[in-house]
């Protein structure tokens, strides 16, 4: 039942592992957004077009709608239209 998993504890050498798979988890899926993003980054100074993540986005993996992606990239974009891919990638995984 729902109390009996409430009052279950775990020991730390069960925990651990547990902890690391996470952290690892997390750690490579940056590292694979980033990677990712890294195909779109013709000139090589660490910015993709907005235009082409927004393509992206919209057609590739989870697909978004419109309106979810005007969200995640609301400030992203600087004044020539570019996105620093590794800021978008922390700011879309604190989201």
């Amino acid at each position: 039942s729902a109390d009996d998993m409430a009052n279950k504890r775990l020991d730390f050498e069960a925990f651990l592992p547990m902890l690391k798979t996470v952290d690892a988890i997390q750690k490579g899926t940056y590292d694979d957004y980033v990677e990712g993003l890294r195909v779109f980054d013709k000139e090589g100074n660490g910015t993709v077009m907005g235009a082409e993540l927004r393509i992206v986005l919209s057609t590739l993996g989870e697909k978004m709608t419109e309106p979810e992606i005007d969200s995640l990239m609301t400030g992203q974009e600087d004044e020539n239209g570019s996105v620093h891919y590794e800021a978008f990638v922390k700011h879309i995984m604190s989201v």
